[in-house]
C-alpha cells in the first residue's frame, strides 16, 4: 500500500484515538467505586447514580475503539500468518504475561492466584479479561483475511448490519424475559444472566443462530469498513452523522443504567450483591446498541484530527506507543490515586465538596494515573532491549 497522506492522515488519527481511549478506561475504572461496593452493588446517593452513568457512559465505547484501531492497522494482515502470530507474541503476549504474574504476586494468595491462572485471568485484576478477548480476535484475522482483501462494500455493509442488529440482543431477552433477568452463579461465584433463549439455543446449545457475528467481531469489521470504504469527510457530513450517533449511544447508555437503578429503589443508599451490578450494567456492555453507535460517533470525529506537530511528535506518539503498557499496569496506580482521594474528600453525603465530590475525584483519579503511567511506560518502553518486554 502506497505511503500517501491518506494513510500518513490514518495514522495519526489512531494515535490519537489510542491516547484517548486509554484515559477513557482509567475513567471507568475510575467511577467504580461509586455503584460498586459493599457486598458487590452500593449507590450511596442519587447524584452518585447520575455522576457514575454520565462518566461511565461517556467513555463506555472505550474497549471497541482499541479494536477498532487493532483492526484498521492490522486486518487484513499485511504480512504472513505465522509472521504475524509472531510479532502479536512479542506486542502482546510476553508484556501480558509480565503484569499478569505481577498482579498474582501482589494482589491475593499468589499460590492460588497461579493456579487459577491455569484457566483463566486474575479476578482481582478485572481489566486483563481484555486480553483474552484480543487474543481470540487475533486467532480468527487470519482466517478472514483473504475474504477481507476482495470484500465488496455492499457485503460488508450487510454483515455490520447484522452484527448491529446482535448488539439489541440483550434487550430482546431483557423484554422476552417480561423484566429484570435472573441471575445464576458458576462454580467461580461469577454471575451470569440467566439467557432468555433465542434462535437455536436451548439448554443443550448456547450456539444460536447469531452467536458468530456477536460479540467484538462487529468492531473488527468496522475498522475494516472505514480503512476500506470510508473516505476523507468533511466536518459538515462528519457532524451530521457523528453526532447523532453518539448522542443517540449516549442517551441509549445513560438512561438504561439510571431507568435500573431506580426500578432497583428510590431510597439511596442502595445495596445488593454483584449480581445486582450485572443488571444496572446491561446498557453498559460492549455489545450493545447505545455502545456500537457512541464508537461509530467516536471514531468519525478521531478521523479528523490531523495536528503532527512537536506536541504529536514528542509527547503524544510516545504515549500512544506505551498504550498496551498503561492498560496492562495501570490499575496498581489507579488503586492507589482512587484511595488517596476517596479518603481525602470523603464519598457520598459526608464529601467535602457535595454533589460536586464524585466527579472531582473521579476527574483527579482518571488523570493522576494517566499521567503517572504515562511517564512511567515511556520511560521503561526506551530501556533498551528489557522495556519493549515489559510494556510491548
Amino acid at each position: 500500500m502506497e505511503l500517501n497522506k491518506d494513510k500518513q492522515t490514518r495514522w495519526i488519527w489512531v494515535d490519537w484515538l489510542r491516547v484517548t481511549a486509554c484515559l477513557m478506561v482509567m475513567v471507568v475504572h475510575s467511577t467504580e467505586p461509586f455503584y460498586l461496593g459493599g457486598e458487590g452493588s452500593r449507590i450511596l446517593t442519587e447524584s452518585d447514580a447520575y455522576w457514575a452513568s454520565f462518566f461511565d457512559s461517556f467513555v463506555r465505547a472505550c474497549v471497541p475503539l482499541f479494536i477498532v484501531a487493532s483492526s484498521f492497522l492490522q486486518f487484513p494482515l499485511h504480512y504472513s500468518t505465522g509472521e504475524f502470530f509472531r510479532r502479536r507474541a512479542l506486542r502482546i503476549l510476553i508484556p501480558f504475561a509480565v503484569w499478569t504474574c505481577f498482579y498474582a504476586l501482589v494482589w491475593g494468595e499468589p499460590v492460588q492466584n497461579f493456579k487459577d491462572l491455569l484457566l483463566n485471568f486474575n479476578y482481582a485484576a478485572g481489566h486483563l479479561w481484555f486480553v483474552y478477548m484480543l487474543l481470540g480476535l487475533y486467532l480468527l484475522m487470519p482466517l478472514l483475511s483473504p475474504w477481507a482483501e476482495r470484500v465488496s462494500r455492499r457485503e460488508l455493509s450487510f454483515y455490520l448490519f447484522l452484527c448491529l442488529l446482535t448488539t439489541l440482543i440483550p434487550f430482546v431477552r431483557d423484554w422476552a424475559n417480561d423484566g429484570e433477568l435472573p441471575i445464576i452463579y458458576g462454580t467461580a461465584g461469577l454471575p451470569n444472566p440467566a439467557r432468555y433463549p433465542l434462535w437455536g439455543e436451548a439448554s443443550w446449545n448456547g450456539y444460536g443462530t447469531f452467536y458468530y457475528l456477536c460479540g467484538f467481531i462487529g468492531y473488527l469489521l468496522l475498522g475494516l469498513y472505514f480503512r476500506r470504504f470510508v473516505g476523507e469527510l468533511s466536518w459538515k457530513r462528519t457532524l451530521l452523522i457523528g453526532l447523532p450517533c453518539w448522542l443517540a449511544g449516549f442517551a441509549i447508555t445513560f438512561g438504561g443504567f439510571i431507568v435500573r437503578v431506580f426500578e432497583t429503589s428510590t431510597v439511596f443508599p442502595i445495596e445488593g450483591n454483584v449480581s445486582l451490578a450485572v443488571v444496572w450494567e446491561t446498557t453498559w456492555c460492549n455489545d450493545t446498541f447505545g455502545v456500537a453507535l457512541m464508537t461509530v460517533g467516536w471514531i468519525l470525529l478521531f478521523r479528523k484530527i490531523t495536528w503532527d506537530g512537536s506536541f504529536y511528535q514528542r509527547i503524544l506518539l510516545p504515549v500512544s506507543h506505551a498504550s498496551y503498557g498503561m492498560y496492562l499496569c495501570h490499575m496498581f496506580v489507579l488503586v492507589f490515586f482512587s484511595g488517596l482521594f476517596l479518603g481525602t474528600f470523603r464519598i457520598g453525603s459526608e464529601g467535602q465538596f457535595g454533589i460536586w465530590t464524585t466527579p472531582l475525584e473521579i476527574l483527579l483519579t482518571a488523570l493522576c494515573t494517566f499521567l503517572s503511567t504515562a511517564i512511567v511506560c515511556t520511560l521503561i518502553q526506551r530501556v533498551p532491549k528489557v522495556g519493549k518486554w515489559i510494556m510491548g
